[in-house]
């Protein structure tokens, strides 16, 4: 019975996104909130200056107005009559806390768009800004799991699960590193959104695996979260696929940045976060890689352009072929991920 409500909250997510677009586009239109694009990446992306950015807005309410309808309406049927949508009451509080940090995550985000657009240049909130801002998101969500766990459960979780290496317990250093996994998966989606339909493809791709690892863990909230992403995704994919009428902005990509992470937190599982993310991580290490390269050849660089999506344009993939190659790369980790669970390695 959930699969029907699976697929009522990615109906109405998509449908509600693509009709908040079409109001909201040409708002921004009218406010003349355009995106700058900077001289510095492929020069025919010129073209697309002033399209108009804080896109992300449509799907941050497409997913949230479905879930408000869909989640009641499954826990009053009688597939849900007398248990919990969440399963416990622990699932509930982290499934909340992840909509508040995907929420925080955005509000960095719509700040810092709406600087750039104030300044009339893509400058908004600089580096450390972002990363204290972003650590402190974290650390709100980190710090909600860790009291809940001790509270329902007496202990709170501390280890790893390394595919075919078993359990490794990280003590005080997993919340460390988990802060560090959270921020650098939501900044590697930033990267990723690049290439008009990137991100929305890429990841519409994690949120349908995140739907079948719901089935296998048997999980309805997880479920019901990650199908109103998927549909929030398809439905900016109508206004964002090239050419783009509107951009998600840093307001869409860090949301979905921190709605990623919290879907891999409410598993339980740092690894699953990190293969269904490795498209996204593979954009963020390319600028590391370009950077380190530069300076210690003095000169030279490793690809044309960074983050990688830029190189491929470079040497001749077209935007729409760079979504479906990216989108079947990221599709194959996600698959991988899926496998390593039913194996139980992650």
């Amino acid at each position: 019975m959930i699969n029907i409500y699976i697929f009522l909250t990615a109906l109405s997510s998509c449908l509600i996104t693509i009709f908040l677009g079409k109001l909201l586009i040409p708002a921004l239109i009218k406010l003349k909130f355009g995106q700058t694009i900077l001289k510095i990446g492929p020069s025919w992306h010129q073209k697309k200056q002033g399209t108009p950015t804080m896109g992300g807005i449509t799907f941050i309410f497409g997913i949230l107005l479905s879930l408000v309808v869909f989640v009641p309406a499954y826990y009053m049927s009688s597939a849900g009559m007398g248990m919990q949508i969440f399963e416990t009451d622990l699932m509930n509080i982290k499934l909340l806390a992840g909509i508040v940090m995907s929420l925080g995550f955005g509000m960095i985000g719509f700040i810092d768009d709406f600087i750039k657009i104030k300044r009339g240049k893509n400058l908004g909130l600089n580096a450390k800004q972002k990363l204290i801002l972003q650590f402190m998101v974290a650390s709100v969500f980190l710090g909600t799991i860790y009291l809940s766990e001790m509270f329902y459960c007496g202990n709170a979780k501390t280890y790893i699960k390394i595919p075919f290496l078993g359990n490794w317990d990280l003590d005080l250093f997993y919340w460390i590193f988990s802060a560090i996994i959270i921020v650098g998966t939501v900044n590697s989606v930033n990267l990723n959104d690049g290439v008009d339909g990137l991100c929305g493809s890429v990841s519409l791709v994690v949120a349908f695996g995140f739907i079948l690892v719901s089935k296998i863990f048997n999980m309805q909230g997880l479920g019901l979260l990650s199908s109103a992403m998927f549909g929030a995704c398809l439905g900016f994919l109508f206004w964002n696929f090239y050419p783009a009428k509107v951009f998600m902005g840093d307001t869409g990509s860090l949301f979905l940045g921190g709605l990623i992470c919290a879907l891999g937190y409410i598993t339980g599982s740092i690894p699953l976060i990190i293969l269904f993310s490795f498209t996204y991580i593979l954009e963020m290490f390319s600028v590391i890689l370009q950077v380190l390269y530069f300076k210690i050849s003095k000169g030279k660089r490793l690809f044309k352009m960074s983050p990688i999506h830029h190189h491929f344009e470079m040497i001749g993939y077209s935007e729409k072929k760079i979504c479906i190659v990216f989108s079947i790369a990221t599709l194959f980790f996600v698959s991988l991920g899926i496998w390593l669970i039913s194996i139980n390695q992650v």
